[in-house]
């Protein structure tokens, strides 16, 4: 039941609807912009996004054509950009399960602003992600070999020691209960696009997405128990998958990645670059879709403070194997990040301390996390570090023990186009997405509101 404005005064709540709205300006204002013609700059967004999408799918063809040789990839460093973005995807989308399970779990009213869209980064982010990895595999046509089927080929079973067949079970399961989860809270807002819809054809396909939802409580009931049970069975998965993308590099025996701090140094690194993600996106949505009272300040200002959180245990992590590595009297492994901190690469490690360990500590301030450019641009340079944090991990295979094996790895303009390609992708998904869905969950805003002077909630 919703509180009154003096009882949340009085236990000094915040506002997490501001303006003075009432239940059906919600309504109007989160569905407007799915409802309206789409405006110039969502127009511009998406024609430079479907852009560079269409170019990477065009690399991505040359690849098929000529083969991996294209790349940058060599000997040393024989997964270059695929597992780099691979990695940096799969962490961009831990935040929505976090928020989206996690922090329905412990009741944390102020996730139901930012909840909706944040699920959604969570799809795209995957499909991103798992897209590089079938792609590196060389002949992409057949990945699905790489799940265990009763097959002709022997039977030819995969590898189950193998952490690459790890990822796929992790990620599909990431995927499948992510997108439940995300389509189950759809499942109301939909209907109420069915009800305003003026058009036919368009009340009729969101009749069927919707599933003839009447909103009884009855049905109320159930979609609360499965949202339960769907939050308390994504919340492992929160540790699970990137603790199990860690294990890509843990379990092998090269200096620099046969550590056992990779699992949660990964898991707080996931849920770091995933906050700086959705505070791009949310800072970027209350300005273009005038959602600045449904994604408020309070909102982004607790997102922040868990960024700051998450980016003091990974500068931590990264002191930490520094430590080991000259504790332990290792001299390969010792060698492995003086060469990171100091060798070829070494641009690269200072760019990735300096996003992530420096950047973040702005946040102490109250001012800086309430400031809309500051943590906007604060937000970008993380997720700038945190993808160069996983180049810096795959460049320590450049020199391994024998230096007669050593090489540098240069990527090649097709690995820069398939770089600037996944945001292509991504914020095409997105941009879709947002035109069609409502990128705030209406039904959970309207849980949090003020009750009504005069009138039941």
């Amino acid at each position: 039941m919703a509180l009154t404005q003096a009882v949340r005064d009085k236990l000094d709540l915040p506002d997490l609807v501001t303006g003075g709205k009432s239940t059906k300006d919600v309504t109007d204002d989160i569905l407007q912009p799915t409802e309206a013609f789409p405006t110039s700059l969502w127009w511009k967004a998406f024609v430079i996004a479907a852009t560079i999408t269409v170019i990477d799918i065009c690399v991505i063809g040359y690849l098929f054509y000529e083969g991996l040789y294209i790349l940058g990839i060599n000997n040393p460093v024989s997964w270059g950009f695929f597992v780099v973005n691979f990695v940096f995807w799969i962490g961009i989308g831990h935040a929505g399960t976090l928020i989206s399970a996690v922090l329905y779990l412990f009741r944390q009213q102020w996730r139901t602003g930012i909840n909706r869209a944040a699920e959604a980064m969570t799809i795209f982010a995957v499909i991103v992600a798992a897209s590089n990895l079938i792609l590196h595999v060389g002949r992409p046509w057949l990945g699905f070999w790489l799940f265990p089927y009763p097959n002709e080929r022997g039977p030819l079973w995969v590898n189950f020691r193998s952490p690459l067949i790890w990822d796929t079970f992790a990620v599909s399961t990431y995927l499948s209960i992510s997108l439940v989860f995300w389509y189950l809270g759809l499942i109301p807002d939909l209907a109420a696009l069915r009800d305003r819809a003026t058009n036919p054809i368009r009340r009729q396909i969101y009749d069927v997405l919707s599933f003839g939802w009447v909103g009884s409580a009855k049905a109320w009931s159930h979609m609360e128990i499965t949202a339960m049970i769907l939050a308390a069975l994504s919340t492992p998965l929160v540790l699970s998958v990137h603790t199990i993308v860690s294990f890509d590099f843990a379990v092998s025996i090269l200096p620099g990645w046969h550590t056992t701090i990779f699992p949660p140094y990964f898991v707080a690194g996931a849920i770091f670059s995933g906050f700086a993600m959705v505070v791009t996106l949310m800072v970027i949505a209350r300005e273009v879709f005038n959602l600045k009272n449904y994604i408020t300040i309070k909102h982004l200002e607790n997102m922040n403070k868990i960024i700051l959180v998450t980016g003091m245990i990974v500068g931590l992590a990264y002191a930490t194997e520094f430590f080991i590595a000259w504790y332990s009297g290792n001299e390969y492994e010792g060698f492995a990040f003086i060469n990171r901190m100091m060798g070829p690469y070494w641009w690269a490690y200072w760019i990735m301390v300096s996003c992530n360990v420096i950047s973040p500590q702005f946040f102490w301030f109250k001012k800086m996390r309430t400031s809309i450019p500051v943590m906007f641009v604060l937000s970008i340079f993380v997720n700038i570090g945190m993808w160069f944090e996983r180049f810096v991990i795959m460049m320590t295979l450049h020199r391994d023990f024998l230096p007669s094996s050593w090489d540098m790895y240069s990527p090649t303009i097709f690995d820069y186009a398939m770089l600037v390609g996944t945001f292509g992708i991504f914020f095409t998904l997105f941009l879709l997405w947002c035109r069609i869905m409502p990128v705030i969950a209406v039904a959970e805003v309207k849980t949090v509101m003020p009750a009504q002077p005069g009138g039941h909630h």
